[in-house]
Parts: structure tokens; sequence; C-alpha cells
């Protein structure tokens, strides 16, 4: 029974409101932009092409079908988030309803979720930055330019920029969240300038026929698109680990995580149309700047430097938002005793858990640097797709279980939304290759024996009793 012990959630609320806890910063507005900023980035920038060539012109579908996974999802997490305005996301929800031990799964989920994502787009980063300092005449030793074995036939060694660019992030984060807040909202203003840019622009140049034949693999191909895609639509739920850093939390969070949602789909659905319909979808294959290749096509290179500009800044903010909730998961995962208390240390003076900013961020540095990620994208989608079927989860129990609890946001259709939530988000993870499956488990085996070796005995729930 110790494996499902629950914390309280009125417990939980009280504990966060006489700690020692975070600076309150943040507002609806900056919480929209946290969201787009995680969201915007390498799914608009790359995987888009990746996407195109497995569903052709259907890939609007499978965007399409993406964010009906990720609204179902994102109604659930903004009652949690107006119910529970805590730091620490889809593990703090579970820990209140599903127990312990699904809540240490979770909170493990989201750390491979995080810090992976986080590497993987400081690496397309990485490719972006050396591109457009290409066009000024300036080149990197190959050595520095990639992880060993990332490119075949060139003698590299470390990813330098991707390193760089991650531990500049840290920095900013340690710094505090108010400086870091200024930051994204700037940078996210300017790239999504850039893609209503682009979209004005292309929109002229679409040729009809290139959507013929509109589904040239069928359903199946959508769908596997679907489950590529899915990968671009990450970030809304970084939108609750801010929970403690609101300044009206039961009303702000949920706002930030539809409203960033919906801008973000709408974008997603306009672009892949937008290109899908300049360039014949079987020219994106080995791509990854499918966006300047529309451009190209269209003859449009005079902007191609903008688009540059808006991947580099849409990636730099995906980085920023991601590590951030990677160290308020570890934030709230050390404070309930099961990992240790170094990282739920607050500094006096910047009140960010510092010690934690700095350990991950060089984490996710040194992996940026070093390793070459590759299909590792799909890792990151199985784990916050069952994060996200079981928080849909969680929502059907505390409403028959808590149905008295203070509610600012009420999921609608309960339970049928969250219900499909599950359904769709079980479909996209059947999609997901055996391989991508495997590294899972043996992730989740990996955390299970932390738990019981380690965390287990150190939860305060545990010491309490």
């Amino acid at each position: 029974m110790s494996l499902m012990r629950k914390k309280s959630v009125r417990g939980m609320l009280s504990a966060a409101h006489t700690s020692q806890g975070l600076r309150k910063e943040l507002s609806a507005f900056d919480l929209t932009m946290l969201g787009i900023g995680a969201i915007i980035g390498t799914g608009i920038f790359v995987l888009t092409g990746t996407g195109a060539t497995v569903a052709g012109p259907g890939l609007v579908l499978s965007f399409v079908i993406g964010a009906i996974a990720c609204g179902f999802a994102a109604l659930c997490y903004a009652e949690f988030a107006s119910m529970l305005p805590v730091s620490g996301s889809t593990y703090t929800y579970a820990y209140a309803t599903l127990g312990e031990l699904i809540a240490w799964i979770i909170g493990w989920d989201l750390m491979l979720e995080y810090l992976l994502a986080s590497s993987a787009v400081s690496v397309g980063w990485s490719g972006y930055f050396q591109s457009l300092i290409a066009g000024f005449g300036l080149h990197l030793p190959d050595a520095l330019t990639a992880a060993a074995g990332a490119r075949p036939g060139v003698e590299t060694v470390f990813n330098l920029p991707a390193f760089v660019i991650a531990m500049l992030i840290t920095a900013l984060l340690a710094f505090g969240i108010k400086e870091s807040k200024k930051v994204n909202n700037v940078v996210v203003m300017i790239k999504v300038a850039v893609v209503v840019l682009f979209i004005a622009i292309a929109v002229w140049h679409v040729k009809p026929a290139n959507w013929n034949p509109a589904l040239p693999y069928g359903m199946t191909g959508v769908f596997h698109g679907a489950a590529i895609v899915f990968f671009s639509f990450l970030g809304f739920d970084a939108v609750t680990c801010a929970a403690e850093e609101v300044k009206n939390p039961e009303k702000d969070i949920p706002k930030g995580v539809i409203w960033s949602l919906a801008i973000c789909s709408v974008l997603y659905v306009i672009v892949s149309a937008i290109m899908t319909g300049i360039v014949p979808f079987m020219q994106f294959k080995g791509i990854d700047h499918p966006v300047s290749l529309a451009l190209q096509v269209a003859k449009l290179d005079w902007f191609a430097g903008f688009v540059d500009l808006g991947a580099i800044l849409g990636m730099l903010t995906v980085i920023l938002v991601m590590t951030y909730g990677q160290t308020r998961i570890l934030f709230a995962m050390s404070r309930d005793g099961l990992l240790p208390k170094v990282f739920s240390e607050v500094h006096p003076k910047y009140g960010t858990p510092y010690k934690a900013t700095w350990l991950i961020g060089t984490l996710i540095a040194l992996i940026a640097g070093f390793v070459p990620l590759g299909t590792l994208a799909e890792l990151v989608n199985i784990g916050t797709l069952a994060a996200f079927s079981l928080i849909a989860a969680a929502i059907i129990l505390l409403r028959k279980r808590e149905p008295d609890l203070p509610r600012k946001f009420h999921c609608p259709g309960v339970p049928y939304v969250p219900a499909l939530a599950i359904v769709f988000c079980v479909f996209l993870m059947t999609q997901l290759a055996a391989l991508t499956w495997l590294c899972f488990v043996i992730w989740l085996v990996l955390g299970l024996m932390v738990y019981f070796g380690y965390s287990r005995r150190r939860s305060l729930l545990h010491v309490r009793t």
C-alpha cells in the first residue's frame, strides 16, 4: 500500500504557500509566451519536412490529429493547474491522485522528455547557427561542429555551438525567472512575426497541383506523420511547471496552456499546407531546413535569412523553456524527498533552484556536445504521450474522489474528453517504432531501480509514517 500513498491536495497547497518559495513574476501573457516559446521551434522548422515525406500533403491532417490529442490533454492540464497550482506539473498532479509510484514514473518520464528535448534542440540550433555564419564566410573547425560520428566522412569530436548555447541558457535561468521571461517574450514575438511573414509571402506561390494526391500513403501515412510531428506540440505542458511563479495561477495557467496551444496549432496547419503546396512532398526527403527549401523553390531566397533567424530564435526559446521545466520537476521531486535536497535549494537573491539549474544545464550541454541524438525525438514523444494519458485518467478519478475541491477551470465533458485524450495518446504511441518502445522500457526499469533503491524510503510520506 505504501507504493500507492498519496499527498493531500490541501496539504500540498498549504506547503507551497508557507515554504520558502519561488518568486511570483508571471502573468497570463507571460505564460502564453512561455508556451509558444517552447512549442514553436524544431517542429515547424525541421519536422514539417520529415512529416511530409511520410504523409504527403496529408501532413495537414497529421498536424490536426496531433493538435486534437494535445487539445484534449491540455483541457485536463488546465483543470489540474487551476486546482493545484504548485511546481511539478504532471508529477505533482499524479502524486495527489494516482499515488507515489505512478507519480515517480511520470516524473522520471518527464526527466527524459525535457533532458533529451533540450539537448536535441541545442543540436538543431547549432546546425542553423553554423549555416547562418557560413553565409558570412565563417566556419568552425570540423572537429567542433558536431558530435563524434554525427557526420559520416567528417572527423567530428564535439558540438561546440550546442554546448555553448545550452550553458548560456542555463546561466540565464539561474539568474532568475524575471530576466528569463523578458528574453523569452521578446524572442517569441520576433519568431512569431517571422512565421506570420512567411505565411503572408509564401501563400501566393502555392500550386494546388502539388496537393494531388492528397493522401499518397493513405491514412496510415497520416497517422505515422502525426506520431512524428507530435514532437512539434511539446511545450504547452511546461507552462504548468511554472505554477508557483505565477501571480494568479488558478486563472492564468489554464489561459496560458490553452492559448499557446491554440495559436501554435493554427500556425502549424497553415504553414504545412503552404509548404506542401509549394514543394512536391518527396523533395523534402533528407532536408533538415524545409521552410528554407520552400522559399528557394518559390524563388524567395532574399527571405531565407529571415527564416534562418526565426529558426535560431525559435529553438533558443525551446531550449530555455524545456530546461526551465526540467529544473522545476526536479525541484518538486526533491522537495518531496524522492531526490536529493540539492535539487530544491533556492538561491536567497535570485529566487531560483540554482544548484539544480546548473547541474541539469551542464548535463544537457554535455549531451548536446557529445551525443548525436538522431531519432531520439521519438523517445521524447513516447514518454510525453504516456504522461498525458495518465493525467487524463487522473482527472476522471479526482472528479469522483474529490468532487468538492475548488476548480477555477473545469475540463468540459468529463469523463468523455479525458477518455478521448487517452485514446488519442495511446494510439499515437502504437505508431512509434519498436526500438523506441525498447528504449522506453529500459529507461523505466532504471527509474524503478532508483525509486526502490533510494527514493521510496526517503520520501517525506514514508518518514512521516
